[in-house]
C-alpha cells in the first residue's frame, strides 16, 4: 500500500492535532517505518493497558473535542498511534480471552459468554491452558496484573492459577468504584485469591499498585497487565462518593441491575472519568521514566470494545456488543523508545491478538506448540522491515459475524443479511456494496465460515 492511500492521508489530515496535543516539537505524525539496522531487542519490561469501554473517539489524540487527555496524547506522540486497530471481541470477556490466549474466543467455552456474567465452573481459562503470563513468565519475566481479570471466577479461575505471579484487582465485569460491589451484590477486590478491604476510588489504588510494582529492585524484566476499569459503568468519577452510597445501599437492599446505572451519568462525567484515567496512565509512565526504565520498556494502550451510553465512537456506526465499526474499532497505542521512532502512525489493521504473538517474540517466548495462536505476529513489520502480514481479521457473537480482508468488511447483523463495505471509502458502513462485488462478497462469507467451522459452538 503507497504511503499516501487514502486511508494514510486520512490519518495523517489528523496528525497535527496529536502532536499538539502531546506537546511535541513535531508538527505531523508520519507514516510508519522501522529504525534501520533495528538491533535484536534486550528483554524489555512489558505494559499493556486496557481501558474498558473506551470508544474510538474518546481521547483527544482520537478527535474528541472536549475531552483532554495529555498523557495518553504524549504517548502517541512518543511513538505509533493505529487508526486501524480493533479489538478481539465486541465485549468484555471474549476480548480478554483473545489477549490472554492469543486465540479466538471461541476456542474456549469461557469465551462464548459475551461477557461472563457471574461464577460458573465452566466459564474461565483453564489452568492448563498457556497465557500470555505462563509463557513469558517462562521466558525468564516476573508477571503482575492488576486491574480488572473477567477471565473466570474463584474458586476456579485466576491470573496466579495461569501465569501471573501477582494479581491484584477485581474478577467480575463491572464493580463500583468505591464500595467494590460486584453485579449480584459481592464485594469484588482481591488480593490473590483473598478479599482486600479497601474503599478508596478503584483507579487511583490500582495505579498505586502498579507504580509500587514498576518500582520493586529485581534482577528480572517485568510484564504488566493494567486493566483499568475506567471508563465502565458506574458514572463515579473521584468525586462521586455520594453516588457511589446511594447505589451501594441500593444493591445492598436487593435491586437488581444497580451498576448499570441506567438512571445516572452524564457526558460531564463520562470526561471527568476518561481524563482521571488518562491521569493514571500519566502517574504510571512517570515511574517507569523516573526510575529509568523507559528505553526499554514496550508500552501498549488500547480498550477492550468499543464505548457505549456516553462514548464517542465516532466516526463510526455502532457501539458495545456490536460487531459494527463503533462496537470493535478501538484506539490502540505503541510505545518503545530504543526500537521504535516516534510521532508515526500505522493504518494497517491489527487487533487483540496479535499483541500475543508480538509480545511473546518480544520477550524471547514461545507459542506453546499444541495451542496454535490466531494472532499475526507483528515484531518482523515493527523492527525488521518485514512487510505487513496479510490475513483476514475474524469476528463472532452470537448474533453477528463479521470478517475484514484490506479494505473490505463482511458484515451480518442481528436482521441475517450479508452486506459488504469498503471502510476507507465508507467508515460508517452506509454503502452496501454486494451487488457490486458478489465474488468478493461470496469469498469473504467462505472465509468466514471456514474459520467458524473450527470454533465451538454457542450453547443452545
Amino acid at each position: 500500500m503507497s504511503p499516501l492511500s487514502r486511508r494514510a492521508f486520512g490519518a495523517l489530515l489528523g496528525g497535527t492535532a496529536v502532536a499538539a496535543a502531546a506537546g511535541t516539537a513535531a508538527t505531523q505524525e508520519v507514516p510508519f517505518s522501522p529504525v534501520a539496522n533495528n538491533a535484536t531487542p534486550d528483554k524489555p519490561n512489558i505494559l499493556f493497558i486496557f481501558a474498558d469501554d473506551l470508544g474510538y473517539g474518546d481521547l483527544s489524540s482520537y478527535g474528541h473535542p472536549d475531552i483532554k487527555t495529555p498523557n495518553i496524547d504524549r504517548l502517541a506522540a512518543q511513538g505509533i498511534r493505529f487508526t486501524d486497530a480493533y479489538s478481539g471481541s465486541a465485549t468484555c470477556s471474549p476480548t480478554r480471552f483473545s489477549l490472554y490466549t492469543g486465540r479466538f474466543p471461541g476456542r474456549l467455552r469461557g469465551g462464548l459468554a459475551e461477557p461472563i456474567p457471574s461464577p460458573n465452573q465452566l466459564l474461565g481459562i483453564p489452568v492448563d491452558h498457556p497465557t500470555l503470563g505462563s509463557l513469558i513468565k517462562s521466558a525468564g519475566y516476573d508477571t503482575g496484573l492488576f486491574g480488572k481479570w473477567h477471565a473466570g471466577y474463584l474458586p476456579w479461575y485466576s491470573p496466579t492459577k495461569v501465569g501471573w505471579d501477582t494479581f491484584f484487582g477485581n474478577f467480575g465485569g463491572g464493580l463500583d468504584y468505591f464500595s467494590k460491589l460486584g453485579l449480584t451484590g459481592e464485594y469484588d477486590l482481591y488480593e490473590g485469591e483473598v478479599e482486600f478491604q479497601d474503599l478508596r476510588y478503584y483507579t487511583d489504588i490500582i495505579t498505586e499498585r502498579a507504580v509500587e510494582y514498576i518500582g520493586r529492585t529485581r534482577s528480572k524484566p517485568w510484564l504488566i497487565n493494567l486493566n483499568f476499569t475506567t471508563p465502565h459503568w458506574p458514572w463515579e468519577g473521584p468525586g462521586d462518593k455520594a453516588v457511589s452510597d446511594e447505589l451501594s445501599a441500593r444493591i445492598r437492599a436487593g435491586e437488581k441491575g444497580v451498576l448499570q446505572h441506567k438512571d445516572g451519568g452524564s457526558l460531564d462525567v463520562y470526561r471527568t472519568m476518561v481524563e482521571d484515567l488518562d491521569a493514571a496512565v500519566g502517574t504510571v509512565l512517570k515511574k517507569i521514566k523516573d526510575s529509568g526504565q523507559e528505553d526499554n520498556t514496550l508500552v501498549v494502550f488500547s480498550s477492550d470494545n468499543g464505548g457505549e451510553r456516553y462514548s464517542n465512537n465516532a466516526p463510526f456506526s455502532g457501539k458495545k456488543f456490536g460487531l459494527q465499526e463503533g462496537g470493535i474499532r478501538v484506539p490502540t497505542i505503541l510505545r518503545w523508545p530504543k526500537h521504535v521512532k516516534a510521532n508515526q502512525v500505522v493504518t494497517e489493521p491489527v487487533y487483540t491478538p496479535d499483541w500475543t504473538p508480538t509480545l511473546l517474540e518480544a520477550a524471547g517466548a514461545a507459542p506453546h506448540p499444541s495451542y496454535p495462536l490466531d494472532g499475526a505476529n507483528l515484531t518482523g513489520y515493527l523492527l525488521r522491515g518485514e512487510k505487513f502480514p496479510q490475513r483476514d481479521l475474524f469476528w463472532r457473537t452470537k448474533g453477528e459475524r463479521a470478517l475484514r480482508r484490506g479494505d473490505w468488511k463482511y458484515y451480518r447483523g442481528t436482521d441475517g443479511q450479508d452486506v459488504l463495505f469498503n471502510l476507507p471509502a465508507d467508515p460508517r458502513e452506509q454503502a452496501n456494496k454486494a451487488t457490486a462485488e458478489p465474488a468478493l462478497l461470496r469469498d469473504l462469507k467462505a472465509s468466514w465460515e471456514k474459520t467458524d467451522a473450527t470454533l465451538l459452538k454457542y450453547p443452545g
